[in-house]
């Protein structure tokens, strides 16, 4: 009998995935920016593609329909960015009350990419993490 391991499992995408289909470049392009912070991994959710940070949900690739990247997000940072980028970003009803956005992948810009994931990663990560993120990158 094999023993099961209590490690997040690494998602198996990265283009090979029905889950990621079409998305799979994009996703990278996500990962790596995601993963090049501290605390960050990949995981799975819903046995979907995930990254986590110590544990807590930052990112979910959907599988429905849509096909985008479920990321963290407070809500006035949400509102802003709907209406400020409406093909970009994107809800359901499902997500309505989640502290989430919907990001179309393909759709989104380096720059403003990486800003807001940065900010998903302060909503969540440990005050330890943040603060020595803030040390070795100051403004």
């Amino acid at each position: 009998m094999r023993k099961s391991s209590n490690k997040p499992r690494r998602a198996q995408l990265r283009g090979k995935s029905s889950v990621t289909g079409r998305l799979g470049p994009a996703y990278a392009r996500y990962l790596r920016i995601a993963l090049a912070l501290p605390g960050t991994e990949e995981s799975t959710s819903y046995g979907t593609p995930a990254v986590k940070v110590k544990g807590k949900l930052l990112s979910r690739l959907r599988s429905e329909a849509e096909g985008a990247l479920v990321l963290r997000c407070d809500f006035v940072d949400r509102q802003i960015l709907l209406q400020a980028d409406p093909e970009t970003f994107f809800l359901t009803d499902h997500y309505r009350d989640y502290p989430c956005i919907l990001v179309r992948l393909d759709k989104i810009h380096d720059a403003a990419f990486a800003d807001i994931v940065l900010r998903a990663w302060r909503g969540i990560a440990p005050k330890r993490l943040i603060v020595a993120h803030e040390q070795e990158n100051p403004l």
